[in-house]
């Protein structure tokens, strides 16, 4: 493809992602449009959860180094370490990078959240029968009833309870240390593509994808939110996917398979929306042309829900009271009208201005693009697409989407060799302003 062809779709991409970003802070407050429900004192930054606060903090410095030094050495490094030390790399830059932007509101960055009372630690202290857990979850979910879950906690199914019911049994029951568990965790997510992506066949993508992988601004939310670790636990399901689809003996590729369905299906136990990870599993399928590793993977994804079922919690029965819930409470104040755009100027956030630059790239591409790209960033734009017409991703989603943002991510191996560094840096420029400017509920 021609470099000027290449680079005009390029910057179309960029500039649709950054009006579109524009449109969704600037329209509200112009149009006196309340897009969502606010008692904080600060004024509310659509399309993020969160208000404005101009603020440093003790991380700002490490933030702005880790910035500067992956942006100059970021490629490099991707390019010539050797596979293992390049894993290494990225886990511990990652958790660099994130831990620092967290910080840049001192300890309570991690902290201040996780004790919030309607998320998930404070209710998972006061959890001493799991089976009675289990077996009256579900009469919870409605607003109002006795004893009814916190807001998240309801807003879930009980595997994302489970999570910190069994940290506190862990002894990491306090604020500090479950919120450095959730985030070094969460942090795994790049681990996990770059293995995919190899295991594919894709070991140059997943070079060039690297430091887009590490330095995005979907490092905000991964810090603290346990939809980061939602995401790992979905990106090391679909590489156990990718070891059973390319397994050459029938064995290993039923181990895995069963592997990767048991992850998945623990998915659909930590939130509703992560079947929409389905359109991902038969990707890999599909970019490897071998699709019978599936009957093994349903089987696997059936076994933690079958097994919640017989404990009490019937996932099929709580997912309509949920909805009942959600649409006579926090759904009433998130108009669609602003949500159906303002949740893709949310993604275009989380994910990074290179993910518009990158699309267009894609486009422009057409099949001279790598073909697990193609396969990969179509499926998880399916999933993307599918959770915003459901209208049950009504605002936050730049935390709720994160397991799909890492395969977003790929559209920037297509981006013209000259844009990589300029797009790293707009991509860690947004992260710093976001962090330093707005004040997220993560």
């Amino acid at each position: 493809m021609p470099a000027t062809r290449s680079s005009r779709a390029a910057w179309a991409g960029l500039a649709i992602a950054v009006l579109l970003v524009a449109a969704a802070v600037v329209v509200p407050p112009l149009g006196h449009w309340k897009v969502q429900a606010s008692l904080h004192t600060l004024r509310p930054f659509a399309p993020l959860a969160g208000w404005v606060d101009p603020r440093v903090g003790p991380g700002t410095p490490f933030a702005v180094l880790l910035a500067a030094l992956g942006v100059i050495w970021g490629f490099g490094l991707a390019r010539r370490l050797a596979w293992r030390p390049l894993l290494v790399t990225t886990y511990v830059v990652t958790a660099a990078w994130t831990l620092s932007l967290a910080f840049v509101d001192g300890s309570s960055g991690l902290t201040s959240e996780i004790v919030n009372r309607n998320e998930y630690l404070l209710t998972a202290r006061q959890v001493h029968d799991v089976p009675a857990l289990l077996a009256g979850f579900v009469a919870r979910i409605p607003a109002g009833v006795p004893g009814s879950w916190p807001t998240h906690v309801a807003g879930h199914p009980p595997g994302a309870l489970l999570l910190f019911v069994g940290l506190v049994h862990l002894g990491l029951g306090s604020a500090f240390a479950a919120a450095l568990v959730v985030t070094l965790l969460g942090c795994t997510t790049p681990v996990a593509v770059l293995v995919a992506l190899r295991r594919l066949g894709a070991e140059d993508v997943g070079r060039r994808v690297a430091p887009f992988l590490v330095l995005a601004p979907a490092a905000i939310w991964v810090g603290v939110s346990a939809d980061g670790v939602f995401a790992a636990v979905a990106a090391w399901g679909l590489v156990a996917v990718a070891y059973a689809a390319t397994s050459a003996r029938r064995g290993p590729a039923t181990v895995w398979a069963l592997v990767g369905g048991l992850l998945l299906g623990c998915c659909l136990l930590l939130s509703y929306g992560l079947l929409l990870l389905a359109p991902l599993v038969l990707a890999v399928l599909l970019v490897t042309r071998r699709w019978s590793p599936l009957p093994a993977i349903a089987v696997g994804a059936a076994v933690p829900v079958l097994v919640m079922a017989a404990l009490g919690f019937r996932l099929w029965a709580a997912y309509p009271v949920l909805n009942d819930r959600y649409w006579a409470g926090i759904a009433a104040g998130r108009p669609a009208a602003y949500w159906f755009w303002g949740d893709l100027a949310a993604l275009v956030i989380s994910a990074g201005p290179a993910l518009g630059a990158g699309l267009g790239s894609l486009l422009a591409a057409g099949r001279r693009s790598p073909r697990v790209v193609r396969i990969m960033v179509a499926a998880a734009a399916a999933s993307v697409l599918l959770a915003d017409a459901s209208r049950m991703s009504k605002a936050e989603v730049e935390r709720i989407w994160l397991p799909f943002v890492p395969w977003l991510l790929l559209v920037t191996t297509c981006l013209p060799e000259r844009w990589r560094r300029p797009m790293l840096a707009l991509q860690v420029v947004m992260a710093l302003l976001v962090q330093h400017l707005v004040l997220t509920n993560w």
